[in-house]
């Protein structure tokens, strides 16, 4: 169970905790200088998904516009990197 849990975090438990404590200190002082806060954020993303719904669903169209243009490029860069990683 523990070997699961490891892979899955990446590391063990405890080095994970201490190491997401130190990421949260920094974003944390990082936000607190920037006068930031948690609910900023939350209004911020409420409001642009509102935004986008104000600008009906022709937006949602660009979106898979962009989508498939960086799909053309990515999907057959990361198939030819899967083969090749294949061999080894």
């Amino acid at each position: 169970m523990s070997g699961r849990v490891t892979r899955f975090l990446g590391d063990t438990p405890g080095r994970t905790v201490i190491k997401l404590l130190i990421v949260s200190f920094i974003v944390g002082v990082i936000m607190s200088a920037m006068n930031w806060y948690p609910m900023d954020v939350y209004y911020w993303l409420r409001n642009f998904v509102l935004y986008l719904w104000d600008l009906g669903f022709e937006a949602f169209g660009s979106v898979g516009r962009y989508l498939a243009l960086g799909a053309l490029v990515v999907i057959p860069i990361f198939l030819v990197l899967r083969v090749f990683s294949y061999r080894n």
